[in-house]
């Protein structure tokens, strides 16, 4: 159904370029997307023309059945929110861009709320899923920002900031020259081969921006397939940006980049006349509380959090290390002994990375603080 609405506003407006800002998609995504069809049905279904995009024989033979399916499944929708909505029926749809904060929102939110019947939906492109909010098809959205490349907010779609900046990290293969360091820098994985999602929006946009400052053109390859990347890079054959909440698998290692060049918002999206949106602070805190526990999961944010003065670690009685300073005792960049004799990752390890930190315990649920930019945020 998905793809009969995207041949549909294709042939409405004209225009790929077109059909991806209706459609709040970016067009390289909704280009991407209409190959995969077009692969799926076994021919060309639109030329592109100077003046736009024209459907082929083909192409108007499957638009004049697309277009009543599509228009009766708008109807049996309609009809079917409707009868939910007289029956009293109590639901909570969320969507929500990767993230391994998911799951324990979920579980957060399905206690709040224990007579509601709680979905989700993942997309890759966070701009798809404010156009599902917009469109009433989910309730509220988690989703990510690339720094300097907003996503468009549909009107009547608000957004609450959870994170103001968060660094993106990098996962690259154990064996790795860089791997024993704990900050790495881009200019020492320029000989490698980058992981990138072309379809995510903004990210190969701010991956080739952070290229560009530092000066590297580097060897590219797109791997949407997150399995199939992550056994790239424990075989040693490429190297891929990740979120710093991400698990670090056998085989990879994951440091943060040094100056952090790559940062995204993380944002929660509802609609402004949502029945949610009085709401929307309990469900900001349930997300904010599974994102700290996903972060002091992670080693090495856990590491970036507590030299940084993170308020997600920040916990009453608590002494942080002064922001942007090196906690006492923590090994030296390069160093992969564990500070303190202590197994790198461990509990033990951090708080005898920063000594300061008295009863350094997992965050609180209450914790809903935005994460503060980093010391060196780039334009």
């Amino acid at each position: 159904m998905r793809h009969l609405r995207v041949l549909c506003a294709i042939a409405d407006a004209g225009s790929v370029r077109k059909a991806a800002l209706r459609l709040g998609m970016s067009q390289p995504s909704l280009t991407t997307q209409l190959r995969r069809i077009e692969n799926a049905i076994g021919g060309r279904l639109f030329t592109r023309e100077r003046t736009g995009s024209r459907p082929t024989a083909l192409g108007q033979s499957v638009l004049c059945r697309a277009r009543p399916i599509v228009a009766d499944m708008a109807a049996l929708v309609s009809e079917a929110r409707s009868a939910a909505a007289l029956a009293g029926e109590a639901r909570l749809r969320i969507g929500s861009t990767a993230s391994r904060a998911v799951a324990g929102w979920m579980r957060r939110l399905r206690a709040r709320y224990p007579g509601a019947d709680t979905t989700i939906h993942i997309d890759v492109s966070a701009n798809s899923l404010l156009q599902t909010v917009a469109d009433g098809q989910v309730d509220v959205a988690f989703v990510h920002e690339p720094e300097g490349f907003p996503l468009r907010f549909p009107a009547g779609v608000e957004q609450h900031v959870l994170v103001a900046r968060e660094p993106q990290f990098i996962a690259l293969p154990e064996s790795h020259p860089q791997a024993g360091h704990r900050v790495v820098d881009m200019a020492d994985l320029a000989d490698d081969q980058w992981i990138v999602d072309f379809t995510a929006d903004g990210e190969w946009a701010a991956t080739r921006r952070a290229f560009a400052t530092a000066g590297l053109n580097p060897r590219m390859v797109h791997v949407p397939d997150t399995t199939t990347a992550a056994e790239l890079i424990a075989g040693g054959e490429a190297v891929s940006v990740c979120q710093p909440i991400s698990q670090q698998r056998q085989g990879m290692v994951i440091r943060p980049l040094r100056d952090d060049p790559l940062a995204v918002r993380l944002l929660l999206a509802c609609r402004s006349d949502s029945r949610l949106e009085a709401e929307v602070g309990g469900l900001r805190a349930d997300l904010m509380a599974s994102y700290a526990e996903a972060a002091w999961a992670s080693a090495a944010y856990r590491w970036w959090l507590l030299r940084h003065g993170s308020p997600l670690l920040r916990q009453p009685g608590a002494l942080l290390p002064p922001p942007g300073e090196e906690p006492p005792g923590a090994a030296p960049d390069g160093d992969p002994a564990a500070a303190g004799g202590f197994p790198a990752g461990s509990p033990e390890h951090a708080r005898a990375a920063a000594p300061g930190v008295h009863r350094a315990r997992r965050p609180a649920a209450h914790v809903t603080a935005a994460a503060p930019r980093a010391p060196q945020a780039h334009g």
